[in-house]
């Protein structure tokens, strides 16, 4: 009996949360809800390694926090497929029109059925590839190695009608999730917003409209937040920040090597 968990990496508990309450109907075979766990703080590749090192975990149902369950059944039903047809892992490829069309053989972290079992069986961290300057993501190295010593399976998407939202589908056709890219823009004050890019004020009303959508289909009550629930997401966000702002700061030399690269 496969022991399944859904992963989240999470940066703002507000969006978290709506994101989990659509996971109600999520029953692993012993017909109890399937455990969440909440990732936050790691890098873009490294939350792989901290699933693959949770040993109590035979299936990882991978979530970003701005993507939101549509139809649990077909997810489960996806669990199973990959199961019997020995797949390492399921997910729409970065190399969709419908995702950002960069690299066909990697799949897009967010969602994602992961059989950890099966790539527990060759995972040697060493043997992992380090980032490249051609990669557009840090998670590229290990999709690429995936692919390369497991069976992929590249699920079909599409478009939302509001032109940026991908929906991950069943290979039946089923809708599993809406994703709704753009998170960061979630988390920030409008005002911070204004400054960076006018343009992506924008966002969080369209991500706020596909979270009321997605419980709308689901019959589920939109969740409401008492004071005491915002007071806990602004200091959540507040430690985020603290912990975030240095780690992007970290990064910035060999952001800067890659610019020089590319000239």
């Amino acid at each position: 009996m496969a022991r399944i968990k859904v992963f989240t990496r999470s940066f703002d508990l507000r969006l978290y949360r709506l994101a989990k309450g659509l996971f109600e109907g999520m029953t692993g075979p012993d017909g109890n809800a399937i455990p969440c766990v909440r990732l936050t703080d790691q890098s873009a590749d490294g939350y792989f390694n901290t699933m693959l090192r949770d040993t109590d975990c035979d299936i990882a149902i991978n979530i970003d926090e701005d993507a939101f369950v549509l139809d649990p059944e077909a997810i489960l039903d996806l669990v199973e497929l990959v199961i019997k047809e020995g797949y390492a892992n399921a997910g729409c490829s970065d190399g969709s029109e419908h995702t950002t069309g960069r690299d066909k053989t990697v799949t897009n972290p967010f969602f994602n059925v992961l059989n950890l079992s099966l790539i527990r069986s060759k995972f040697d961290r060493s043997q992992i590839p380090a980032r490249s300057f051609e990669d557009a993501e840090p998670y590229y190295p290990f999709f690429r190695w995936m692919a390369a010593n497991f069976p992929t399976l590249y699920l079909p998407c599409t478009r939302h009608a509001d032109g940026i939202t991908t929906i991950a589908l069943h290979p039946d056709g089923r809708q599993l999730c809406l994703h709704t890219w753009f998170s960061r823009f979630y988390s920030m004050p409008s005002w911070i917003v204004r400054r960076i890019d006018p343009v992506q004020v924008r966002q969080k009303p369209r991500i706020d409209a596909i979270i009321t959508e997605a419980y709308g289909r689901r019959g589920i009550p939109v969740p409401h937040f008492c004071p005491a629930d915002r007071i806990a997401f602004a200091a959540n966000k507040c430690l985020r920040w603290i912990i975030k702002v240095p780690q992007r700061i970290s990064k910035w030399p060999w952001k800067l090597r890659r610019a020089l690269k590319s000239l």
